[in-house]
Protein backbone atom coordinates (compact mmCIF):
# COMPACT_ATOMS: atom_id res chain seq x y z
CA UNK A 1 0.00 0.00 0.00
CA UNK A 2 2.98 2.68 0.93
CA UNK A 3 6.50 3.25 -0.19
CA UNK A 4 9.14 1.39 2.32
CA UNK A 5 10.72 5.20 2.47
CA UNK A 6 8.59 6.75 5.70
CA UNK A 7 5.72 9.07 4.42
CA UNK A 8 7.97 12.09 6.05
CA UNK A 9 10.47 11.44 4.09
CA UNK A 10 8.97 10.99 0.96
CA UNK A 11 7.51 14.19 1.55
CA UNK A 12 10.66 16.49 2.21
CA UNK A 13 10.65 19.50 -0.10
CA UNK A 14 12.51 19.02 -3.08
CA UNK A 15 12.31 23.03 -4.57
CA UNK A 16 11.63 26.36 -2.15
CA UNK A 17 8.22 26.18 -3.90
CA UNK A 18 7.24 23.22 -1.89
CA UNK A 19 8.59 24.34 1.10
CA UNK A 20 6.01 25.24 3.85
CA UNK A 21 6.97 27.65 6.67
CA UNK A 22 9.46 30.00 7.99
CA UNK A 23 8.55 32.89 5.97
CA UNK A 24 10.87 35.17 7.69
CA UNK A 25 14.26 33.17 6.89
CA UNK A 26 13.20 31.72 3.37
CA UNK A 27 10.47 33.49 2.49
CA UNK A 28 10.55 35.53 -0.97
CA UNK A 29 12.63 38.10 -1.23
CA UNK A 30 14.48 36.91 2.16
CA UNK A 31 18.37 36.37 2.52
CA UNK A 32 18.41 32.63 2.42
CA UNK A 33 15.99 32.16 -0.20
CA UNK A 34 18.15 34.72 -2.37
CA UNK A 35 21.30 32.10 -1.29
CA UNK A 36 19.99 29.31 -2.42
CA UNK A 37 18.10 31.00 -5.69
CA UNK A 38 21.99 32.43 -6.93
CA UNK A 39 23.42 29.57 -6.15
CA UNK A 40 25.66 31.65 -3.96
CA UNK A 41 25.36 29.71 -0.28
CA UNK A 42 27.84 30.90 2.26
CA UNK A 43 28.05 28.69 5.64
CA UNK A 44 25.13 28.65 7.85
CA UNK A 45 23.81 27.25 10.56
CA UNK A 46 19.97 26.38 11.00
CA UNK A 47 18.99 26.42 14.46
CA UNK A 48 15.48 24.96 15.84
CA UNK A 49 13.03 22.68 17.31
CA UNK A 50 12.93 18.86 15.24
CA UNK A 51 10.86 19.14 12.58
CA UNK A 52 10.71 22.52 11.33
CA UNK A 53 12.80 22.00 8.29
CA UNK A 54 16.55 22.39 9.05
CA UNK A 55 17.28 19.28 7.05
CA UNK A 56 14.51 19.74 4.14
CA UNK A 57 16.54 23.66 3.31
CA UNK A 58 19.43 21.49 3.51
CA UNK A 59 17.86 18.22 0.74
CA UNK A 60 16.87 22.16 -1.54
CA UNK A 61 20.59 23.29 -0.96
CA UNK A 62 21.59 19.70 -2.47
CA UNK A 63 19.05 20.03 -5.26
CA UNK A 64 19.87 23.40 -5.99
CA UNK A 65 23.52 23.89 -6.33
CA UNK A 66 26.10 23.08 -8.54
CA UNK A 67 28.90 22.06 -5.94
CA UNK A 68 29.41 18.92 -4.75
CA UNK A 69 27.25 18.26 -1.79
CA UNK A 70 28.61 15.68 0.95
CA UNK A 71 26.65 14.90 4.28
CA UNK A 72 27.67 13.77 7.52
CA UNK A 73 25.88 13.10 10.87
CA UNK A 74 27.75 14.28 13.79
CA UNK A 75 26.74 11.54 16.23
CA UNK A 76 28.87 9.24 13.94
CA UNK A 77 31.04 11.01 11.74
CA UNK A 78 35.18 12.05 12.68
CA UNK A 79 37.75 14.17 12.24
CA UNK A 80 38.52 11.54 9.22
CA UNK A 81 34.98 11.46 7.41
CA UNK A 82 35.90 15.40 7.46
CA UNK A 83 39.61 14.83 6.09
CA UNK A 84 38.15 12.71 3.57
CA UNK A 85 35.47 15.32 2.30
CA UNK A 86 38.34 17.98 2.45
CA UNK A 87 40.28 15.66 -0.08
CA UNK A 88 37.46 15.12 -2.28
CA UNK A 89 37.10 18.82 -2.56
CA UNK A 90 40.49 19.31 -3.22
CA UNK A 91 40.99 16.79 -5.74
CA UNK A 92 41.33 19.15 -8.73
CA UNK A 93 40.25 15.73 -11.31
CA UNK A 94 37.47 15.01 -9.34
CA UNK A 95 36.70 18.53 -8.15
CA UNK A 96 37.35 21.08 -10.43
CA UNK A 97 35.59 24.07 -8.60
CA UNK A 98 37.96 23.41 -5.58
CA UNK A 99 35.00 23.73 -3.23
CA UNK A 100 32.10 21.73 -1.88
CA UNK A 101 28.74 22.20 0.17
CA UNK A 102 29.00 20.09 3.59
CA UNK A 103 25.42 19.24 5.67
CA UNK A 104 26.46 18.41 9.21
CA UNK A 105 23.30 17.30 10.97
CA UNK A 106 23.47 17.73 14.61
CA UNK A 107 27.04 19.84 14.89
CA UNK A 108 26.31 20.56 18.39
CA UNK A 109 27.29 16.53 18.74
CA UNK A 110 30.50 17.62 17.06
CA UNK A 111 33.37 17.51 19.80
CA UNK A 112 35.97 20.54 19.90
CA UNK A 113 38.03 18.49 17.81
CA UNK A 114 36.13 17.99 15.25
CA UNK A 115 34.83 21.29 14.56
CA UNK A 116 38.73 22.78 14.70
CA UNK A 117 39.29 20.34 12.22
CA UNK A 118 36.16 22.15 10.24
CA UNK A 119 37.45 25.41 10.82
CA UNK A 120 40.23 26.09 8.31
CA UNK A 121 38.40 24.74 5.51
CA UNK A 122 35.73 26.83 6.28
CA UNK A 123 37.95 30.19 6.75
CA UNK A 124 39.56 29.59 3.57
CA UNK A 125 36.29 28.75 1.90
CA UNK A 126 37.16 25.10 0.50
CA UNK A 127 34.25 23.85 2.09
CA UNK A 128 30.96 25.25 2.74
CA UNK A 129 29.14 24.71 5.75
CA UNK A 130 25.68 23.87 6.70
CA UNK A 131 25.23 22.95 9.77
CA UNK A 132 21.71 21.84 11.47
CA UNK A 133 20.89 21.81 15.36
CA UNK A 134 18.58 21.23 17.81
CA UNK A 135 20.41 23.17 20.49
CA UNK A 136 21.85 26.93 20.86
CA UNK A 137 24.86 27.62 18.03
CA UNK A 138 26.21 29.98 20.59
CA UNK A 139 26.66 27.48 23.55
CA UNK A 140 27.09 24.21 21.76
CA UNK A 141 29.35 25.35 18.52
CA UNK A 142 32.96 27.03 18.50
CA UNK A 143 32.78 30.61 18.17
CA UNK A 144 35.64 30.63 15.65
CA UNK A 145 32.46 28.60 13.29
CA UNK A 146 29.71 30.56 14.37
CA UNK A 147 31.63 33.71 13.60
CA UNK A 148 32.23 32.71 9.69
CA UNK A 149 28.59 31.10 9.23
CA UNK A 150 25.36 32.72 9.18
CA UNK A 151 22.83 31.90 11.91
CA UNK A 152 19.35 30.93 11.22
CA UNK A 153 16.56 30.03 13.75
CA UNK A 154 13.63 28.34 12.75
CA UNK A 155 10.65 28.41 14.67
CA UNK A 156 8.25 25.66 14.95
CA UNK A 157 5.55 25.73 12.15
CA UNK A 158 2.03 27.11 12.55
CA UNK A 159 -0.91 24.92 12.76
CA UNK A 160 -1.86 26.40 9.51
CA UNK A 161 1.38 25.40 7.74
CA UNK A 162 1.01 21.77 9.65
CA UNK A 163 -1.91 21.60 8.03
CA UNK A 164 -1.33 22.50 4.64
CA UNK A 165 1.44 19.80 4.88
CA UNK A 166 -1.51 17.49 5.71
CA UNK A 167 -3.06 17.99 2.28
CA UNK A 168 0.08 18.05 0.34
CA UNK A 169 0.67 14.50 1.74
CA UNK A 170 -2.80 13.60 0.86
CA UNK A 171 -3.21 15.06 -2.56
CA UNK A 172 0.47 13.87 -3.96
CA UNK A 173 0.10 10.80 -5.97
CA UNK A 174 3.57 10.40 -6.35
CA UNK A 175 5.07 10.61 -2.97
CA UNK A 176 2.36 11.18 -0.86
CA UNK A 177 -1.17 9.18 0.31
CA UNK A 178 -2.97 10.27 -2.95
CA UNK A 179 -3.40 7.30 -4.41
CA UNK A 180 -5.29 5.65 -1.67
CA UNK A 181 -9.13 6.82 -0.78
CA UNK A 182 -8.04 8.61 2.37
CA UNK A 183 -10.94 10.12 4.50
CA UNK A 184 -9.65 11.92 7.61
CA UNK A 185 -12.59 13.85 9.97
CA UNK A 186 -12.38 17.60 10.49
CA UNK A 187 -11.75 17.18 14.50
CA UNK A 188 -9.10 14.67 13.75
CA UNK A 189 -7.25 16.81 11.37
CA UNK A 190 -7.40 19.54 14.06
CA UNK A 191 -6.35 17.44 16.61
CA UNK A 192 -3.43 16.39 14.73
CA UNK A 193 -2.36 19.43 14.27
CA UNK A 194 -2.26 20.89 17.39
CA UNK A 195 -0.80 17.56 18.81
CA UNK A 196 2.10 17.63 16.64
CA UNK A 197 3.47 20.73 18.35
CA UNK A 198 4.93 22.46 15.56
CA UNK A 199 6.20 19.19 14.09
CA UNK A 200 5.74 17.99 10.51
CA UNK A 201 7.66 14.74 11.14
CA UNK A 202 5.47 13.85 13.75
CA UNK A 203 2.29 15.16 11.69
CA UNK A 204 3.14 12.78 8.76
CA UNK A 205 4.19 10.19 11.29
CA UNK A 206 0.96 10.00 13.02
CA UNK A 207 -1.27 10.59 9.36
CA UNK A 208 1.05 7.38 7.86
CA UNK A 209 0.30 5.26 10.91
CA UNK A 210 -3.58 6.00 10.55
CA UNK A 211 -3.84 5.56 7.49
CA UNK A 212 -1.44 2.14 7.85
CA UNK A 213 -3.89 0.79 10.47
CA UNK A 214 -7.28 1.25 9.62
CA UNK A 215 -9.04 -0.92 7.42
CA UNK A 216 -11.56 0.12 4.92
CA UNK A 217 -15.11 0.88 5.55
CA UNK A 218 -18.22 -0.02 3.53
CA UNK A 219 -17.76 2.75 1.38
CA UNK A 220 -14.14 1.69 0.88
CA UNK A 221 -12.19 4.20 2.56
CA UNK A 222 -9.86 5.24 5.12
CA UNK A 223 -11.29 6.93 7.21
CA UNK A 224 -9.70 8.68 9.71
CA UNK A 225 -12.04 9.46 12.78
CA UNK A 226 -11.02 11.56 16.09
CA UNK A 227 -10.51 7.58 18.07
CA UNK A 228 -8.02 6.77 15.38
CA UNK A 229 -5.70 9.76 15.49
CA UNK A 230 -5.85 9.95 19.17
CA UNK A 231 -4.67 6.58 19.49
CA UNK A 232 -1.99 6.99 16.53
CA UNK A 233 -0.31 10.59 18.42
CA UNK A 234 -0.78 9.25 21.55
CA UNK A 235 0.61 12.32 23.65
CA UNK A 236 1.67 15.51 22.34
CA UNK A 237 5.53 15.83 22.13
CA UNK A 238 7.25 18.72 24.13
CA UNK A 239 9.91 20.78 22.57
CA UNK A 240 12.77 20.53 25.38
CA UNK A 241 14.11 18.52 27.36
CA UNK A 242 15.65 19.18 30.91
CA UNK A 243 19.57 19.50 29.35
CA UNK A 244 17.87 21.62 26.18
CA UNK A 245 18.49 25.35 25.65
CA UNK A 246 14.44 25.44 25.05
CA UNK A 247 14.61 24.13 29.12
CA UNK A 248 16.53 27.27 29.74
CA UNK A 249 14.07 29.48 27.81
CA UNK A 250 10.81 28.22 29.88
CA UNK A 251 12.41 28.54 33.14
CA UNK A 252 13.17 32.28 32.38
CA UNK A 253 9.59 32.99 31.29
CA UNK A 254 8.26 31.07 34.20
CA UNK A 255 10.45 33.46 36.60
CA UNK A 256 9.63 36.65 34.55
CA UNK A 257 5.74 35.90 34.28
CA UNK A 258 5.88 35.61 38.22
CA UNK A 259 7.60 38.59 38.84
CA UNK A 260 5.87 40.56 35.96
CA UNK A 261 2.57 39.50 38.27
CA UNK A 262 0.56 37.46 35.81
CA UNK A 263 0.02 33.86 37.50
CA UNK A 264 -1.58 32.74 34.51
CA UNK A 265 1.47 33.11 32.08
CA UNK A 266 3.34 31.60 35.12
CA UNK A 267 1.22 28.44 35.72
CA UNK A 268 1.16 27.99 31.83
CA UNK A 269 5.15 27.83 31.86
CA UNK A 270 4.74 25.68 35.05
CA UNK A 271 2.72 23.30 33.24
CA UNK A 272 5.03 22.91 30.01
CA UNK A 273 8.03 22.17 32.77
CA UNK A 274 5.93 19.68 34.41
CA UNK A 275 4.79 18.10 31.25
CA UNK A 276 8.58 17.92 29.50
CA UNK A 277 9.16 16.19 32.89
CA UNK A 278 11.12 18.54 35.25
CA UNK A 279 11.99 17.64 38.47
CA UNK A 280 9.52 19.44 41.13
CA UNK A 281 12.13 20.49 43.46
CA UNK A 282 14.10 22.50 40.82
CA UNK A 283 11.09 24.18 40.17
CA UNK A 284 9.72 24.69 44.10
CA UNK A 285 13.68 26.27 44.51
CA UNK A 286 12.88 28.91 41.43
CA UNK A 287 10.32 29.70 43.02
CA UNK A 288 11.60 29.85 46.74
CA UNK A 289 13.86 32.20 44.98
CA UNK A 290 11.57 34.77 43.29
CA UNK A 291 9.43 34.92 46.63
CA UNK A 292 12.51 36.63 47.91
CA UNK A 293 14.18 38.48 45.21
CA UNK A 294 10.78 39.90 43.57
CA UNK A 295 8.07 39.70 46.44
CA UNK A 296 10.85 40.65 49.20
CA UNK A 297 9.17 42.38 52.25
CA UNK A 298 5.92 43.72 50.29
CA UNK A 299 4.74 40.25 51.04
CA UNK A 300 6.55 38.73 53.37
CA UNK A 301 4.51 35.21 53.52
CA UNK A 302 5.36 34.54 50.27
CA UNK A 303 8.70 32.73 50.82
CA UNK A 304 6.73 31.21 53.58
CA UNK A 305 4.22 29.26 51.27
CA UNK A 306 7.21 29.00 49.25
CA UNK A 307 9.01 26.71 51.35
CA UNK A 308 6.38 25.38 52.67
CA UNK A 309 5.62 23.86 49.30
CA UNK A 310 8.99 23.18 48.75
CA UNK A 311 8.62 20.72 51.75
CA UNK A 312 5.33 19.57 51.08
CA UNK A 313 6.60 17.88 47.30
CA UNK A 314 8.32 15.89 49.30
CA UNK A 315 6.22 13.91 51.91
CA UNK A 316 3.79 14.16 48.33
CA UNK A 317 5.37 13.58 45.31
CA UNK A 318 3.71 13.84 41.57
CA UNK A 319 1.11 14.29 40.58
CA UNK A 320 -0.70 16.10 43.35
CA UNK A 321 2.53 18.43 43.60
CA UNK A 322 1.78 20.08 40.63
CA UNK A 323 -1.36 21.52 42.87
CA UNK A 324 1.44 23.07 45.20
CA UNK A 325 3.67 24.32 43.22
CA UNK A 326 0.54 26.16 41.09
CA UNK A 327 -0.03 27.91 44.39
CA UNK A 328 3.54 28.48 45.40
CA UNK A 329 3.18 29.89 41.68
CA UNK A 330 0.38 31.90 42.34
CA UNK A 331 1.28 33.29 45.43
CA UNK A 332 4.19 34.72 44.53
CA UNK A 333 2.82 36.34 40.88
CA UNK A 334 -0.12 38.11 42.56
CA UNK A 335 1.90 39.34 45.48
CA UNK A 336 2.92 42.97 45.75
CA UNK A 337 6.43 43.18 44.40
CA UNK A 338 9.76 44.58 45.57
CA UNK A 339 13.80 43.88 45.34
CA UNK A 340 14.46 46.42 47.98
CA UNK A 341 16.17 43.68 50.02
CA UNK A 342 17.71 42.10 46.66
CA UNK A 343 19.27 45.12 45.78
CA UNK A 344 20.17 46.21 49.41
CA UNK A 345 22.17 42.88 50.03
CA UNK A 346 24.05 43.32 46.55
CA UNK A 347 24.79 47.29 47.29
CA UNK A 348 26.58 45.79 50.57
CA UNK A 349 28.34 43.34 49.31
CA UNK A 350 30.00 45.82 46.55
CA UNK A 351 30.62 48.53 49.30
CA UNK A 352 32.38 45.23 51.41
CA UNK A 353 34.78 44.23 48.41
CA UNK A 354 35.49 47.32 46.73
CA UNK A 355 35.69 49.90 49.96
CA UNK A 356 37.62 50.12 53.12
CA UNK A 357 34.60 49.58 55.50
CA UNK A 358 36.31 49.90 58.82
CA UNK A 359 36.15 47.65 61.84
CA UNK A 360 33.15 46.66 64.04
CA UNK A 361 32.60 49.11 66.77
CA UNK A 362 33.84 48.39 70.06
CA UNK A 363 29.84 48.92 71.82
CA UNK A 364 28.35 46.34 69.51
CA UNK A 365 30.87 43.80 70.11
CA UNK A 366 31.25 40.62 72.73
CA UNK A 367 33.30 40.65 75.63
CA UNK A 368 32.86 36.84 77.03
CA UNK A 369 36.02 36.58 78.88
CA UNK A 370 37.26 38.89 81.95
CA UNK A 371 39.01 42.18 81.54
CA UNK A 372 37.45 42.51 77.92
CA UNK A 373 35.99 45.60 78.97
CA UNK A 374 38.90 46.96 80.10
CA UNK A 375 39.95 46.90 76.21
CA UNK A 376 36.66 48.62 76.01
CA UNK A 377 34.94 46.18 74.09
CA UNK A 378 31.11 46.35 74.88
CA UNK A 379 31.54 49.36 76.10
CA UNK A 380 28.42 52.00 75.85
CA UNK A 381 26.52 49.80 74.00
CA UNK A 382 22.76 50.34 75.13
CA UNK A 383 20.04 47.44 74.85
CA UNK A 384 17.30 48.05 72.78
CA UNK A 385 14.54 46.79 75.52
CA UNK A 386 15.17 49.01 78.12
CA UNK A 387 13.98 51.79 76.06
CA UNK A 388 10.71 52.92 74.64
CA UNK A 389 9.40 51.90 71.23
CA UNK A 390 12.36 49.23 71.85
CA UNK A 391 14.67 51.33 69.90
CA UNK A 392 17.92 53.49 70.84
CA UNK A 393 18.25 56.28 68.62
CA UNK A 394 21.36 57.77 69.65
CA UNK A 395 23.55 54.66 69.09
CA UNK A 396 25.20 54.18 65.81
CA UNK A 397 25.53 50.27 64.43
CA UNK A 398 27.48 51.13 61.59
CA UNK A 399 31.43 51.40 61.17
CA UNK A 400 32.03 55.14 61.35
CA UNK A 401 33.50 55.34 57.75
CA UNK A 402 29.99 53.58 56.65
CA UNK A 403 28.03 56.35 58.90
CA UNK A 404 25.09 57.20 56.79
CA UNK A 405 25.00 54.69 54.73
CA UNK A 406 21.54 53.85 53.16
CA UNK A 407 21.20 50.14 51.35
CA UNK A 408 17.69 49.35 52.03
CA UNK A 409 15.06 51.65 50.75
CA UNK A 410 11.80 50.45 51.12
CA UNK A 411 8.44 51.01 48.00
CA UNK A 412 5.59 51.94 48.64
CA UNK A 413 4.28 48.41 47.81
CA UNK A 414 2.14 46.21 50.09
CA UNK A 415 3.46 45.48 53.21
CA UNK A 416 6.67 47.54 52.21
CA UNK A 417 4.49 50.46 52.49
CA UNK A 418 3.95 50.10 56.61
CA UNK A 419 7.85 49.25 56.63
CA UNK A 420 8.86 52.77 54.67
CA UNK A 421 6.73 54.68 57.28
CA UNK A 422 8.29 53.52 59.98
CA UNK A 423 11.80 53.31 58.85
CA UNK A 424 11.45 56.79 57.68
CA UNK A 425 10.34 58.13 61.33
CA UNK A 426 13.50 55.83 62.66
CA UNK A 427 16.08 57.33 60.06
CA UNK A 428 14.99 60.54 60.44
CA UNK A 429 15.05 60.51 64.59
CA UNK A 430 18.78 58.85 64.41
CA UNK A 431 19.99 61.24 62.37
CA UNK A 432 18.42 64.09 64.27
Amino acid sequence: MLNKEPLAYRMSPRTLDEFVGQEHIIGKGKLLNRMIQADRISSIILFGPPGTGKTSIARIIANTTKAPFHKLNAVTAGVKDIKQVVEETQNSFLNQSGKSVLFVDEIHRFNKAQQDALLPYVEDGTVVLIGATTENPFFEVNKALISRSTVFMLEPLKKEHISRIIDMALNDKERGLGNLPVRIDEDAREFLTDMAGGDARIALNALELAVMTTNMDKENQYHITMDVMVDCVQKKPVRFDKSSDQHYDNISAFIKSMRGSDPDAAVFYLARALYAGENPEFLARRIMICASEDVGMANPNALSVAVAAAQAIHMVGMPEARIILAHAAVMVATSPKSNASYVAIDRALEDVEKKYTGEVPMHLRNAPAKGMESLGYSVGYKYAHDYPGNIVYDMEYLPPEMKGTQYYHPTSNGYEMRIKEWLDKRRKKQGG
